[in-house]
Order: C-alpha cells, then structure tokens, then sequence
C-alpha cells in the first residue's frame, strides 16, 4: 500500500457533506445531517443511536473507516 501525505488543510463543511451524500447514496449510512454548531448527526441504521461527529473531519475520518471496512472484507478478484 502506497502511504498517504498528511492533509495541509482540515477538511470543509463541503468536503464533509459531499462524502455524506455518497455514503447515504449507497447505504452505507442512513442518515447525517450536518447541525449549526458545525457538528454532525449521523445515523448509521434507522433503529440505531444517531451519532454525534465534533466536525467535518470526523465526518472524512468515519468515510475512511468504512472505506477500509469494505475493503479489507472484500474479497480479491485478481
């Protein structure tokens, strides 16, 4: 695996909501909304908790989370 740079920037609102509506988009969550204090409700099954995310990194941080969750479970198809 080739390592990753260390972002230069936090990531935005924007950044944030765009990976929301992808993973809500492919059902990976149910729900996330983002709240005027800047954090994020997330909902990850409608008969869970709603979640509480401090920012819009944790909101990338939780994308790359499941990102390596459906990778590692996948299997290889070389």
């Amino acid at each position: 695996m080739i390592p990753r740079l260390p972002r230069s920037s936090e990531p935005t609102a924007a950044e944030a909501g765009a990976w929301v509506d992808v993973l809500v988009r492919r059902r990976l969550l149910h729900a996330a909304v983002l709240a005027p204090s800047g954090q994020w409700l997330v909902q990850g099954q409608p008969d869970r908790p709603v979640r509480v995310l401090a920012g819009s990194a944790d909101v990338v941080a939780l994308a790359a989370t499941i990102q390596h969750r459906i990778r590692s479970t996948r299997p290889e198809s070389r």
